[in-house]
């Protein structure tokens, strides 16, 4: 349970909700910040605008999976306002308050860090991660299919990068039949690869086997699918760019090229928020009841 608790959630999507709903249900008290458009009212959860005064007792900042752009801009589809975080609301939050997102740009690392606050990322989580790539892959799967005229069966398909994602999507297109080239870097990546039945294909090569694509997934948030990779990339094929933004992909040059390219970060918010919301919501409930049961040992002790 979550008695006792004040958390604060600003902004989000469809998957923020699932969370939300769990707080409510472990007891905890919920302020919804960025929710002004929200239609159905939670029972237990008291919606306010952002102000420092509203900040000052709470015991978790919950902020959506991508957190906050590099100026403090905070994205919501349920707030008809621009969210705007600025120094005095990270000043106002309480010293033992930890901040929750699902990743961290520079300006929310820097203004925790600035003012002694906690922050725990959840997608630097294992098991946050690779639950939340079997939505990833199934949307993956579902834009691929709408934006082509052949069938993955039989396809040549490139996967980029071998971490959480990656490795469920190989798996994914193998199991659909598609001839699955993989691309890393390290020797290990590339023996887990060629174990998996999959072709390895070193990250530096990419050029060459792009040539071969008829689909390409890349999940490396750097500058990967270069103009110089999609110069002779075949009229048809499709780049699924799924790393967060602005991705590793030249869609300049794509779109020069007359060759489509997507770029698709937070696909389980689109496509399965139910699922990606309860998989949040699992693991950050957790997360703050231990934060929570940390905090009364540390002041036990200290009394």
């Amino acid at each position: 349970m979550l008695t006792g608790i004040h958390a604060a959630f600003i902004g989000g999507d469809a998957r923020q909700l699932e969370v939300i709903k769990k707080f409510i249900e472990l007891d905890a008290s919920v302020t919804l910040i960025g929710f002004d458009t929200l239609e159905s009212n939670f029972n237990g959860a008291i919606k306010r605008p952002l102000s420092p005064d509203f900040l000052l007792d709470v015991d978790a900042l919950i902020l959506p999976i991508i957190g906050s752009d590099d100026s403090g801009k905070v994205e919501s589809i349920f707030c008809s306002k621009p969210i705007q975080l600025k120094d005095e609301h990270f000043a106002a939050l309480p010293a033992h308050c930890c901040l929750y997102a699902g990743i961290a740009r520079s300006f929310l690392k820097e203004a925790v860090a600035r003012h002694g606050l906690s922050l725990r990322e959840l997608m630097d989580r294992d098991d946050v991660a690779i639950y939340n790539s079997i939505p990833t892959v199934e949307g993956a799967l579902m834009v691929a299919i709408q934006n082509t005229d052949f069938t993955i069966h039989s396809s040549t398909s490139l996967v980029l990068g071998l971490g959480r994602v990656g490795i469920s999507m190989a798996r994914a297109l193998h199991a659909l039949g598609a001839h699955v080239r993989v691309g890393a870097r390290s020797s290990a990546d590339l023996a887990r690869i060629f174990e998996m039945g999959l072709t390895p294909f070193h990250i530096d090569d990419l050029a060459e086997h792009a040539n071969h694509a008829d689909l390409i997934f890349n999940t490396i948030p750097h500058p990967i699918i270069t103009a110089q990779v999609i110069a002779n990339m075949q009229h048809h094929a499709l780049i699924l760019d799924l790393a967060s933004k602005p991705g590793g992909t030249d869609f300049r040059y794509a779109e020069k090229r007359g060759i489509k390219a997507i770029l698709a970060p937070s696909l389980p918010g689109i496509v399965a928020p139910k699922t990606a919301g309860q998989i949040i919501a699992n693991t950050l409930s957790q997360l703050v009841f231990d934060q929570a049961g940390n905090r009364r040992d540390r002041d036990g002790s200290e009394g």
